[in-house]
């Protein structure tokens, strides 16, 4: 029985198509999933090559590695609509236009196509092969882009989360100051009302031991949230 060789329609950044992701596997990242690109390029490459000096298992390996590649590259295309409109629009820079890596991903994916079509069916295949091997640099120069901008979309989204995320503790550590404060204050008035204070004084020092453990806690997620910034 023939391999199935997938057929891959030119796709537009602007307009994704959704591609559903197995149940039984837990979804790659945005940046795994492009890291991922470079290295299935590759295997296709090697996988058809070999299928091209008739080794016929490769040639089904090959198209297996070459629909994941299609698949993912539609996935990847699909998040723009899940990014901030600065995020989608440093995407878009990239993979638009004439000069965007899109073209030469799209040009890379119909060129494979055409060859395991070809060797499918026992026709002429070295011009179609000289074409891929000589393109290798170039596609993968267009990968890495991809991966980069994917990354620095992630480090940027990174910090400013800890960013938030330290402002928010630094808030809940003045409110803990604040209320070790005030806990200071109220021991002072209990000790001076005698034993019409003491209940009074109990409540203070309940507030205040509660301060302190929020602002020991605050210390640590601030220090997490530090470390895990620089790291």
């Amino acid at each position: 029985m023939p391999n199935s060789v997938p057929v891959v329609a030119t796709r537009s950044v602007s307009a994704p198509a959704v591609v559903a992701t197995p149940s039984s596997q837990a979804p790659l990242s945005d940046l795994n999933l492009a890291a991922r690109q470079r290295m299935l390029s590759q295997r296709v490459v090697m996988q058809t090559l070999l299928a091209a000096s008739g080794d016929k298992p490769q040639l089904a390996a090959a198209c297996k590695t070459f629909q994941l590649f299609c698949d993912s590259e539609a996935q990847l295309l699909a998040t723009l609509s899940h990014y901030d409109e600065a995020s989608a629009r440093q995407l878009r820079a990239v993979y638009e236009g004439p000069q965007g890596i899109g073209v030469t991903i799209e040009t890379f994916m119909d060129r494979m196509r055409r060859t395991l079509e070809a060797i499918e069916r026992g026709g002429q295949v070295q011009p179609l092969l000289s074409d891929i091997v000589g393109s290798t640099d170039e596609v993968l120069e267009a990968l890495n882009k991809a991966t980069s901008t994917f990354d620095a979309i992630a480090k940027a989204k990174s910090e400013r989360l800890f960013k938030e995320l330290g402002t928010i503790v630094s808030d809940i550590h003045t409110i803990a100051r604040e209320a070790k404060i005030v806990s200071f204050n109220a021991q002072v008035i209990a000790a001076r009302a005698g034993n019409h204070g003491r209940e009074f004084a109990v409540v203070a020092n309940v507030l205040s031991g509660i301060s302190t453990e929020i602002d020991g806690l605050t210390k640590k997620a601030l220090h997490l949230a530090d470390r895990k910034q620089h790291a």
